[in-house]
């Protein structure tokens, strides 16, 4: 027996280790997937508990604001479609503005002629693992006095109200005008059966 067989190093022990947590790291993930309720409850659970730290602790209030932020850009990717029509318009007219063949017909004709169902930019189980993942970061981050800036907040509540308000009203407007609904509101299609 040689000392430079592979499974004898101190390395490749720590390897093994670091993929079987890996591996079981996963499996959670993976069992978690169908209970959306409950893995969002977990989630506001974790919030909840933040934010009891931050309001008793009276501090750490710029990890609040950039987990606020962060998790309002999560919110907006999630609002949004993957295929954003206002691009779409501005390659077809840059196109058409370069000389592009406008021989070839465009299938559809109009955009109400198809179906188009909304697809995410930013999938629910991304968006909730993403939220849940900066919330735990967040929470570590106040068990740290470096991150404990002094700050006067009520700037920082202000400031994140505005912008809040501004990309919400922005978004809305984007929405309108290219009339999508990132939510199933209403009444279910049935095809194929009695109503």
């Amino acid at each position: 027996m040689s000392s430079d067989e592979p499974g004898t190093t101190p390395f490749h022990s720590a390897q093994a280790s670091f993929s079987k947590f890996q591996r079981q790291y996963q499996q959670t993930l993976d069992r978690w997937t169908p209970h959306v309720l409950q893995r969002w409850l977990a989630t506001f659970c974790l919030l909840s508990l933040f934010m009891l730290r931050i309001v008793l602790s009276q501090g750490w209030y710029i990890v609040c604001y950039g987990l606020a932020i962060y998790l309002l850009n999560l919110l907006l990717a999630f609002l949004q479609p993957k295929f954003d029509p206002s691009l779409e318009d501005d390659l077809l007219a840059d196109e058409i503005e370069e000389g592009g063949d406008q021989s070839v017909p465009v299938l559809p004709s109009q955009r109400d002629d198809e179906f188009r169902p909304f697809v995410r930019r930013l999938p629910e189980w991304q968006f909730w693992l993403s939220a849940t993942r900066a919330t735990v970061v967040s929470l570590f981050c106040t068990v740290s006095e470096v991150f404990d800036v002094p700050v006067y907040w009520p700037i920082l509540v202000v400031y994140f109200c505005v912008l809040f308000a501004l990309t919400m009203r922005r978004q809305i407007q984007h929405m309108i005008k290219y009339k999508y609904i990132p939510f199933d509101i209403g009444r279910k299609a049935r095809y194929g059966g009695s109503k």
